[in-house]
């Protein structure tokens, strides 16, 4: 062979060599990522940020995602413990915590964890109350969180929160909790009324009492009343005469009755 086909036919063997191995053998892994590495099959080591390199056609590389992923949970169809029918959806938080566990102990992380979600929401969601759904959704998001990420932590994963996003009423139980809320809004009103009234009605006769111990007090008040009825712009007006300036006149009518 020609000493020329020769190197020719080395060149093009090694950059056949060149682009097959070193794709194969060089990895670069971003920074936010793990890579679980299984050697003839078996776990071998994980791989932290940088440029690795691996035996090719030995070494067999998994990628995963330290981030965290956000999930939506769709809408799920349940009875709460009082017997209402309700429609509720959440949103799931959760992060890779341990590469090597979420490779090899579960085939698809992602979609458990989702099936998860649903069912823990259906169960947690069925065992409350409607006015705690309603009123104490903190709570039931923090016992969410702690069940799944029960049930998550032998895979390597770690659900860091769980929210109730949406719950969904049927219109029968809007228009009778909207009446409800209105009933209770007269009665507090009714009540600020009747308190108000109870309130005017201690003052007034605190200023009777008063009123009742001084007689030039009341004179004071009759002056004070006949100043605000001349204010009015009225036609007719009308003087109210205490009886004490007639008691003379009585007690001569009564002598001259007498005699």
């Amino acid at each position: 062979m020609p000493r020329d086909v020769a190197i020719t036919v080395a060149v093009v063997a090694l950059f056949f060599v060149f682009a097959i191995l070193v794709p194969a053998a060089v990895r670069i892994i971003k920074e936010y990522e793990r890579g679980v590495v299984l050697r003839w099959g078996r776990f071998n080591n994980v791989k932290r940020p940088g440029i690795r390199f691996l035996i090719p056609f030995v070494d067999q590389m998994f990628r995963t995602d330290l981030r965290i992923v956000t999930m939506d949970v769709p809408k799920q169809e349940m009875m709460t413990r009082d017997n209402v029918p309700v429609t509720v959806d959440a949103v799931v938080y959760f992060r890779i915590v341990n590469p090597e566990d979420a490779i090899l102990k579960i085939e698809n992380f992602v979609k458990a964890t989702a099936l998860i979600a649903q069912t823990t929401l259906r169960s947690t969601v069925g065992q409350a109350l409607l006015d705690e759904l309603l009123s104490e959704r903190d709570k039931i998001n923090e016992q969410l969180q702690t069940v799944i990420d029960e049930q998550t932590e032998p895979w390597g994963v770690k659900a860091t929160n769980v929210e109730i996003r949406d719950v969904f009423l049927p219109e029968g139980m809007k228009r009778a909790m909207a009446k409800q809320a209105e009933t209770e809004r007269e009665r507090r009103a009714k009540i600020i009324n009747a308190e108000g009234e109870f309130q005017a009605a201690e003052k007034l006769a605190m200023a009777a009492a008063i009123i009742s111990k001084d007689p030039a007090a009341i004179q004071l008040r009759f002056l004070q009343t006949l100043s605000d009825v001349a204010t009015e712009h009225n036609s007719t007006t009308i003087f109210p005469v205490p009886i004490d300036l007639f008691s003379p006149f009585i007690k001569i009518l009564q002598e001259k009755a007498k005699e």
